[in-house]
């Protein structure tokens, strides 16, 4: 079954690991991080559905992004808190729920409802970094004697 993620996503704009890693020149954070999500796929699979939940009312500028699996609400009169807890409290099995927010109340609140809570650093670092090749597979350096002497071993065994 596919996974629902509720995103809160003030916590995500004002977050170091994203501001790093998007355009300098972005003006609008939170189209930037619509793009963000969908072009590092940050939800997984297309399958996996998402709602990313702003504080306030949407600027006049801001377009929704058209896509079947994100939905953008804006909180308007009420904080996005209050809003994540009554979009939770919607989901009949809340086990196919990931909550994202750095916000303890909001976490408790997700475990509570036996959805499962990670935090920004998680939801972006185990997306974005393995992304790039940061691995710690690819941090392992080989010394060429070492390449030459498995390239050898190699060549031997398929090699008969």
């Amino acid at each position: 079954m596919s996974l629902q993620y509720i995103i809160d996503g003030c916590n995500i704009t004002h977050h170091p690991k994203f501001i790093k890693n998007i355009p300098k020149k972005t003006a609008d954070s939170r189209a930037a991080l619509i793009e963000f999500i969908g072009t590092n796929r940050l939800c997984g699979s297309e399958n996996n559905g998402a709602w990313v939940i702003f504080d306030g009312y949407p600027d006049a500028s801001f377009r929704d992004p058209g896509k079947a699996n994100l939905k953008v609400i804006f909180s308007k009169d009420q904080s996005a808190d209050e809003r994540i807890k009554k979009l939770l409290e919607l989901f009949d099995n809340s086990k196919n729920v990931v909550v994202v927010s750095d916000d303890k109340e909001i976490i408790f609140f997700a475990r509570a409802c036996r959805a499962k809570a990670i935090s920004v650093e998680e939801f972006i670092r185990d997306k974005v970094e393995t992304k790039r090749g940061n691995s710690i597979l690819d941090e392992t350096k080989v010394s060429f004697s070492a390449m030459s002497r498995i390239n050898e071993e190699l060549r031997k065994l398929w090699l008969k």
